[in-house]
């Protein structure tokens, strides 16, 4: 009897801790939610009440899924991972919690943080809806092997724009390797230099389109089509199976990124080519950002205190932020992060260059700008108009005339 009324009680306890235990949800795509799963056993220990349950998906599908989730309310997660291309829509719906009242008052922490990312997360209407987790200073990635054969310096590479084409013409001649994978590349860097406070990409503060009225557009457009016209780019599109070829086989020299491009041809994309990549400034020494991931707490989320302490292990805990850099490439947007000894180690993938010193000084240069919900759609017009001006030779005036007009009318809906 007496075995038995301890098995009954010890039962009872069980069931009632059971019952105390409380599941959180965070929605991720590759490779954040791998960096959440590897945080887990050191924030669990201070909540062993709490599981959580990390839901994965791919990167179009999980931005999908948030999407539906806000505007229905249902399978809503208490932490959402946003990436910087999906920001802006995400930050103007009015769906997620403002971090900047309490009891989150995510100000306090502001000055920690990178401050263009920390500003690439705020909402004019919603206030901080968002706060960074690790960035992507732009980087050029090229094939140092394929430069010593062309007898061109890095040097010539990041002079200028014009430099930059005429370095291309010598390493074709000599190799036969493209400079770029696709003219897009090069006009998706011009046009984010020189944006002014408070603007956007393609929006200025007051969230018209400025397409057709910044020099950045006619730029860019014009240096993409003179690397068309002169055949120095292969036309193959970032994250395709030629491209991955590409970079295999070095048959295009330049990639312009984020600094965690390096990482993915290490880890996946190239291993094969270990010592022949180097890393260095864009061209003109542009500090230019590429990516970047978020989290946020949905208004209507369950375990809003929960979720908040859990991002905040994920973003303003130092070694969390370094454990995310070295094992995922994860640049940490916590500033007191980058001060690790990691960061001056020789990356031996990059022949021994000491490139994270390099991706932090350009981090650190980046200007904040504003995003805005239809930036996703205004650069799918741009991009459509600058086919037609590469494939089909519609004059740039007309062209950026045209997408000006376009994107007005769908950021005026």
């Amino acid at each position: 009897m007496k075995k038995t009324a301890s098995f009954l009680i010890c039962a009872l306890y069980l069931n009632v801790a059971m019952a105390q235990k409380t599941t959180i949800t965070v929605a991720a795509f590759p490779a954040v939610d791998d960096i959440v799963k590897a945080s887990l056993q050191v924030w669990q220990k201070k909540n062993p009440n709490v599981e959580v349950k990390v839901v994965g998906r791919e990167y179009a599908d999980h931005h999908t899924a948030m999407t539906t989730a806000l505007a229905t309310s249902t399978g809503l997660p208490d932490v959402m991972t946003l990436e910087y291309g999906y920001l802006g829509r995400f930050a103007q719906s009015g769906g997620l919690e403002d971090l900047d009242k309490a009891p989150y008052s995510v100000g306090k922490h502001a000055t920690k943080m990178v401050a263009y990312a920390m500003a690439q997360g705020r909402s004019p209407n919603h206030g901080q809806v968002a706060i960074p987790t690790d960035i992507g200073p732009g980087a050029m990635f090229y094939r140092n092997d394929l430069l010593a054969k062309a007898k061109v310096n890095e040097s010539e590479l990041t002079q200028s724009w014009d430099s930059f084409i005429q370095s291309g013409q010598k390493i074709k001649q000599s190799t036969g390797a493209y400079l770029v994978a696709h003219a897009r590349d090069v006009k998706d860097i011009v046009i984010r230099t020189g944006i002014p406070e408070g603007q956007g990409v393609y929006f200025d503060a007051q969230g018209n389109s400025v397409v057709d009225t910044s020099p950045r557009f006619k730029r860019g457009f014009e240096v993409a089509q003179k690397i068309r016209t002169q055949g120095l780019d292969a036309k193959i599109n970032p994250w395709s199976n030629e491209w991955g070829e590409s970079l295999k086989r070095g048959t295009v020299s330049v990639q312009m990124m984020g600094a965690w491009l390096g990482g993915h041809l290490q880890n996946w994309l190239a291993p094969n080519t270990s010592g022949l990549w180097r890393s260095t400034a864009l061209p003109e020494r542009v500090a230019t950002s590429w990516g970047g991931t978020f989290y946020a707490i949905p208004k209507n989320a369950v375990n809003k205190a929960l979720a908040w302490d859990l991002i905040q292990h994920l973003t303003l805990n130092s070694q969390q932020q370094q454990m995310a850099f070295e094992k995922f490439n994860a640049f940490p947007a916590l500033i007191e992060a980058q001060n690790g000894d990691f960061f001056n180690q020789p990356v031996a993938f990059l022949g021994g260059q000491k490139a994270r010193l390099d991706w932090k000084a350009t981090a650190m240069q980046i200007k904040p700008t504003m995003v805005f919900k239809n930036d996703s759609v205004a650069e799918e017009i741009v991009n459509a108009e600058l086919d037609l001006v590469l494939n089909k030779n519609k004059p740039i005036d007309q062209a950026l005339k045209d997408a000006h007009r376009l994107v007005q009318r769908r950021a005026s809906r």
